[in-house]
């Protein structure tokens, strides 16, 4: 993660606070979804100058936060929310579809013909691009309808990753001692469609208003939306990035405890994690080599974790399922 980290900011600079259309531009589409920064900046490359709007899915949505990829005018919005969403939110896009990186679904027969994949995420029947040519999916999306009119469907933001946060680490200090911020929680991870995970929606709804939300992957599109509002003109909602970036929220962590002059699990902090796929495996083992405890899981456990293991993972890491948002809230707000 922190290899990934320094590429994509080495490469694109640091995300900075950015507000992002939810609604389209009047115009010939193209959605990217997945997680490749690289696939997208290509493709911004490639579309310049030809017309074409080109749009983010699921956990691209921060990528319009980095100032290499936001200075191509006609990357303009984010269209649709998670992964698990995509057969629904795909049949409606107008446009030409690129897949990148994973997530990807039985795609529906609607929408096959407009659909690309490229890099490690292929299916059967589904045009593939290996040589990150694009001209195929330009090609696709000049030739179909495009968005027939403006639209607004309001905006969120994005960007919050460590340096913007770290950038008035004095104020949230301040605040913290000021008792005008009681508490922070991480609220992110991998969302899916299973029944249960409308508690991250209530969780984030019930926190009180003293308190931060960071947030970062697939999960936040339970409630990225939400106005919550701001504590001394810092957002109480802050977005740190896609699942990857949890090197990122662990830094900002690291920094507030090192300010504080305490470690990571003594601060006003607590982890509320969305379960879904193995790649959260290495982001949890990355949080537990840390030392980092109290997490929350849920909505269910992960398979491997067999009564044995979690045993080991309650008694070593305090680690512990989910129960209710009201419930939870009082344990960790008392």
């Amino acid at each position: 993660m922190e290899l990934l980290d320094a590429a994509n900011t080495g490469a694109y600079g640091h995300p900075e606070p950015t507000e992002i259309p939810l609604g389209a531009r009047k115009g010939k589409a193209i959605l990217v979804s997945g997680h490749d920064l690289k696939d997208l900046d290509a493709i911004l490359q490639q579309t310049e100058g030809k017309g074409i709007n080109v749009y983010t899915h699921g956990e691209m949505l921060p990528c319009h936060a980095y100032p290499g990829l936001k200075k191509y005018s006609h990357l303009y919005g984010h269209y649709g929310t998670a992964w698990q969403n995509q057969r629904k939110e795909f049949v409606e896009f107008p446009g030409a579809i690129v897949m990148t990186t994973n997530c990807i679904q039985n795609p529906k027969e609607i929408y096959k013909d407009n659909l690309f994949t490229t890099g490690l995420v292929a299916w059967p029947g589904v045009k593939h691009i290996a040589d990150k040519d694009f001209s195929s999916v330009i090609d696709c999306a000049l030739k179909m309808d495009g968005f027939p009119e403006d639209t607004d469907k309001g905006t969120v933001m994005a960007g919050f990753a460590r340096n913007t946060v770290l950038s008035v680490a004095d104020k949230i200090v301040a605040a913290v001692k000021n008792k005008d911020i009681r508490h922070f929680f991480l609220v992110g991870g991998c969302d899916g469609a299973k029944p249960g995970r409308n508690y991250y929606t209530e969780f984030v709804e019930q926190v009180p208003k003293d308190c931060m939300i960071l947030t970062l992957a697939c999960g936040k599109f339970r409630f990225f939306d939400k106005k919550l509002g701001d504590i001394g003109g810092i957002p109480r909602l802050l977005d740190v990035g896609q699942c990857n970036d949890a090197y990122s929220a662990v830094q900002i962590a690291v920094a507030l405890a090192n300010a504080f002059e305490c470690g990571v699990n003594d601060l006003p902090l607590s982890f509320i994690l969305s379960w879904y796929e193995q790649k959260a495996v290495a982001i949890l083992l990355s949080l537990l080599h840390l030392g980092i405890k109290d997490i929350r899981l849920g909505p269910s456990l992960p398979a491997f974790i067999t009564p044995n293991v979690l045993d080991v993972l309650v008694k070593n890491f305090d680690i512990k399922p989910i129960s209710t948002p009201a419930e939870d809230l009082k344990t960790i707000l008392g």
